[in-house]
């Protein structure tokens, strides 16, 4: 029998019952989403062990108590911070207890009073809330910075003896913590990236210029993409060997987020880690290892930046995403307009695309120079003309049209604003050629960018080029598998590969497309002519039940009056007839 002392954290999500049975699939989907984005990433950067997964709940064992509760904080306001905008019935709330004590180790599991208490812990903490045990407050007190308030002795269930508990406060110490500031230097108003020079953690130093080249190879091809601001190496790299902690650090250079890593090298093995620090609460929003052969150093250290920033840009987008969603409109400058329309952009349905128009007018009243701010106006109009949220027409066409040229014209170097446009082209104005060089000149400029590729794929598919298409659309999904656009790049690869008779493969990316956007009209409307031109008529009709939900005034006449494009229309009408769509 193996006996250790050990951390144990014990959490669950408050009402989880009552959440099941309101909305079953879409709570376990924002559940499991929770776990594995938010949950498991801090739990592994907090040095933690998943030690058992129980429907609602996790049980995680650390070596640390100091790492145990700051886990425990970080994941708190993580979870809160990422629900803001959802519906309050519907938001995931976790209560957590914390002890320190003695537990017995059997396989993979642990047991004991250690892991009991712990778990009665959890029963005191209200939502949101974490508790922990007297021992294992005596242990961090002083190390963290937690504010702590005494709860008093408690009697817990099936515990013999009285326990003193502590509640940690909701706000972390501000004395410890304090609120940095954007723009301590003379920044873009866009959110900034500081990446710190890798550490060469092997003994051998012929590997410092390694674990240098990652560092300055991350900053260049992060500089790439425009949503956000990258400090030059000059400026990060004279931090190199210093004793400065995260936040000092980024406060000095007046970053938002910090990149740190550190490489290590073992015969012919190289092993690679990197974190995405958030530098106003030192929450880890993301960490991952990289292990690799060492044979050719050139193309492993290419093959290791890719992945990381590959992770880091959406994750960076997606952070700022969630704290505009905390500030009043008044508070919102133009980037911040900009970030808070993507995410209605990300919803795909009518309302969202209007109000994303919106915000990314109030954003070019505010910059009229702000060239992300064009371009995903061009997509918020281009989207909504192709699906008829917009009354006239032409009119929407030409502020699309306007807007995305408008972006290439401003900032020449934004690979988006030339995938948009390239968008506006094929689909608007049925230039498809010059919308492919268009595409071909967004991954010139940023190879690394998922939604040129999706837009790519699109393209491609209309000329009946499926094979590649289809390799572009799965590169454009391992590079940013959760990006909200990844519907509509699903949605405009199944227009050609509809056009080519694969059914059964437009109903494979319009189920996709559909678990990614539930309330999005269009892989509806695909996935409901390919069943029925495949004889599966059952699942069509529901299918026609539920676009005309999110649709009412579609009909066959209006869908073919909003899809010239489509290379093979008339077996796309017919497949819709079939399915049920009235004639209009």
């Amino acid at each position: 029998m193996e006996r250790r002392l050990a951390a144990i954290l014990s959490a669950d999500v408050v009402g989880y019952t009552a959440l099941m049975g309101a909305d079953e699939a879409g709570t376990l989907r924002r559940l499991t989403e929770l776990r594995r984005e938010v949950l498991e990433p801090l739990i592994t950067a907090h040095h933690g062990r998943i030690v058992k997964l129980m429907g609602d709940g996790l049980l995680v064992e650390f070596a640390s108590v100091v790492d145990s509760i700051d886990c425990a904080l970080t994941w708190q306001e993580a979870v809160a911070k990422r629900q803001v905008v959802d519906e309050a019935s519907s938001r995931l709330r976790f209560r957590i207890g914390i002890n320190l004590g003695d537990i017995i180790v059997e396989g993979g599991d642990i047991h004991g009073d250690g892991v009991n208490i712990a778990a009665r812990l959890e029963g005191l903490a209200k939502p949101g809330e974490i508790c922990l045990s007297d021992d294992a407050y005596r242990h961090a007190k002083g190390k963290t910075e937690a504010v702590f308030e005494d709860m008093g002795e408690q009697n817990l269930k099936n515990i013999a003896e009285p326990i003193r508990v502590y509640r940690v406060a909701a706000e972390r110490s501000a004395a410890v913590s304090p609120t940095l500031k954007r723009g301590t230097l003379p920044l873009p108003e866009r959110p900034c990236i500081a990446i710190l020079p890798f550490d060469n953690m092997s003994r051998d130093p012929e590997q410092e210029y390694f674990s240098e080249g990652v560092s300055e190879d991350i900053i260049t091809e992060l500089s790439r993409f425009r949503e956000f601001a990258v400090i030059a190496r000059n400026s990060s790299f004279a931090y190199k060997g210093q004793p400065l902690g995260i936040k000092a650090f980024a406060a000095e250079l007046g970053a938002d987020y910090v990149v740190e890593g550190s490489v290590r090298k073992s015969g012919n093995r190289i092993r690679v880690t990197a974190q995405l620090i958030a530098a106003d609460s030192g929450a880890h929003l993301w960490a991952d290892r990289f292990d690799r052969e060492l044979a050719d150093i050139f193309t492993l250290q290419d093959e290791v930046t890719v992945a990381i920033v590959t992770a880091i840009a959406p994750r960076s987008i997606r952070a700022e995403v969630h704290r505009t969603e905390t500030l009043s409109e008044a508070e919102l400058n133009s980037w911040d307009l900009v970030l808070k329309a993507r995410h209605f952009l990300g919803r795909r349905d009518k309302d969202s695309t209007h109000e994303a128009q919106r915000l990314l007018e109030r954003a070019i009243e505010l910059d009229a120079r702000n060239a992300q701010a064009y371009c995903w106006l061009g997509n918020a109009y281009m989207i909504g003309t192709m699906y008829g949220w917009y009354e006239d027409f032409d009119a929407a066409k030409r502020a699309a049209n306007s807007a995305v040229r408008k972006a290439v014209a401003l900032d020449r170097e934004d690979a988006v604003a030339y995938a948009v446009l390239a968008g506006a082209l094929a689909y608007l104005n049925h230039e498809v050629e010059p919308a492919i060089e268009e595409a071909e000149q967004a991954l010139h400029l940023n190879q690394n960018l998922a939604f040129a590729y999706g837009t790519l794929s699109g393209l491609l598919s209309l000329k009946g080029d499926l094979t590649v298409a289809r390799e572009h659309l799965n590169k454009a999904m391992r590079l940013s598998p959760r990006d909200p656009d990844s519907s509509l790049w699903m949605v405009f690869f199944n227009v050609g590969a509809f056009s080519s008779g694969m059914d059964e493969v437009v109903v494979e990316y319009a189920s996709r497309a559909i678990r990614m956007t539930p309330d999005y009209p269009a892989p509806y409307r695909q996935r409901a002519a390919s069943l029925a031109l495949l004889g599966r008529m059952d699942e069509a009709r529901q299918d026609i039940d539920r676009l005309l939900e999110l649709m009412p005034e579609v009909t066959v006449r209006k869908t073919a009056e909003q899809l010239p494009f489509f290379p093979n229309l008339e077996r796309f009408l017919d497949g819709l007839r079939k399915a049920g769509l009235a004639e209009g």
